[in-house]
């Protein structure tokens, strides 16, 4: 593995309009902390909490994507070895994605508020059916999952206040009935995407509910302390009770407990397949500069918490709120996989398949919808995180880009990523309201 030095990188960026690097080259430190044009196939990136600059290192920025339609020639970019195909677009804004136990997928398209079911010509990109499974009873749905999970009879799909199931059988392109609601009291303001998803053994629905703002608001308690020994650990409190975290519920809604907390925005949750153990890609906290704190991906212990709003990646304080948790400080558990700020992830997807080359086994892909708020772009690509021995790394490569144009002009956003069961990947972008397939050429 090689290490660009920081000197050929600027010499790089200064002269070439995309940077261009040699196969699998590593950028470690501050040579990850780069933008857009430092984003092709094939790049390496390890960050770790020795890494982090100090706050306000660089100012805060506002830098929103101008998003453009696609351009007739553009393509995502995939590593050599692989292609990339269009499997369908016109939608208004596909998010989420599953694949049911017969191989349909599954897209929640949150802007027209509905879920769709596309099936596709075993091995191909082609659709051979497409239709919409429900429209009523949905509020910004994002997260959909299937239960039970080999043989289900529910679709369930997470809506900005609560979770609502349908009922469903096999291969049915239209839900069976209308929505039932299966929890009702999650806050809708603030961060609304409800990502879900069930415990191997079907016993536990797991939803994430992201923060109401970007590092806590309300009026603190009288005692904090006899909030603490009151709540779960390292929860806020007024607008922001029950909330940076991620939930528990039985398979029925009943049985509600705070499973972790201190996650500001897990958008993409899922289950790791051979542990069991849920995963969070998290959104971290703007307003400390461009590369401050990273965003990450994490596997997620009951109980845990994880900074936020008081502390980032470990014992680091927020300057902003310095002094008012120190009884948290030693007890923040560090993310598995750091990426650079402001990348925006917001899905993620391991893989199980076989159609990849067997060193993709085991490993997990991550969305990354872009930034809005660092002053050089990053993200917009879709990234895969290695693991050794069932363990991450901390190392992710890019593995879809070429959706930034231009400085200013993007086209397409990544959000969602499932495995298909042919052992293709496939990738939505809400950008273009477009969706890929990724598979071996």
């Amino acid at each position: 593995m090689n290490r660009l030095p920081l000197a050929t990188l600027a010499m790089a960026l200064a002269t070439l309009p995309t940077a261009v690097f040699a196969a699998d080259t590593v950028l470690e430190g501050s040579d990850a902390f780069g933008d857009w044009q430092q984003s092709q196939p094939g790049v390496w990136r390890h960050i770790t909490p020795g890494d982090l600059p100090e706050p306000y290192a660089t100012q805060s920025a506002s830098n929103a994507p101008g998003l453009i339609s696609r351009p007739d020639s553009a393509m995502p970019q995939v590593p050599a070895g692989f292609k990339v195909e269009l499997v369908k677009d016109g939608f208004s804004g596909p998010r989420d994605m599953a694949v049911a136990p017969n191989g349909d997928l599954f897209v929640v398209d949150s802007a027209a508020e509905e879920v769709r079911v596309l099936r596709l010509r075993e091995g191909t990109a082609e659709v051979a059916e497409d239709a919409v499974f429900a429209s009523e009873g949905l509020d910004r749905p994002y997260g959909v999952a299937f239960y039970p999970l080999d043989d289900p009879e529910w679709v369930y799909v997470g809506n900005a206040g609560g979770v609502v199931r349908f009922p469903y059988e096999s291969g049915a392109m239209e839900a069976a009935g209308p929505a039932e609601t299966v929890v009702a009291d999650i806050p809708s303001g603030g961060h609304w995407t409800r990502d879900i998803a069930f415990s191997p053994d079907g016993g536990t629905l797991y939803v994430a509910v992201g923060s109401a703002s970007n590092i806590g608001r309300g009026q603190p308690p009288a005692s904090v302390v006899d909030w603490a020994a009151s709540h779960a650990l390292g929860e806020m409190w007024g607008a922001e009770e029950g909330r940076a975290a991620v939930i528990a519920f039985d398979p029925d809604g009943g049985n509600r407990r705070v499973f972790a907390t201190g996650i500001r925005n897990c958008s993409g949750l899922t289950v790791e397949p051979t542990s069991g153990t849920p995963w969070c890609v998290t959104n971290e906290r703007d307003g400390l500069g461009d590369n401050l704190p990273p965003d990450y991906a994490t596997s997620v212990a009951e109980g845990g918490f994880y900074g936020w709003p008081w502390y980032y990646i470990g014992a680091n304080e927020d300057p902003r709120l310095a002094g008012q948790r120190p009884d948290l400080a030693d007890k923040v558990s560090v993310p598995d996989v750091l990426f650079q700020a402001h990348s925006a992830p917001l899905n993620i997807a391991f893989y199980d398949g076989d159609l990849f080359p067997a060193e993709y086994a085991g490993d997990a892909f991550v969305t990354m919808h872009g930034s809005w708020n660092r002053g050089r772009r990053t993200g917009y690509k879709l990234v895969r995180l290695k693991f050794e021995d069932g363990k991450p790394t901390g190392a992710y490569q890019d593995f879809m880009t070429g959706f930034v144009q231009s400085a200013d002009r993007v086209w397409g956003r990544p959000v969602g990523v499932t495995v298909l069961q042919d052992g293709s990947l496939v990738v939505s972008e809400d950008g273009n309201g477009t969706i890929w397939r990724i598979s071996p050429s």
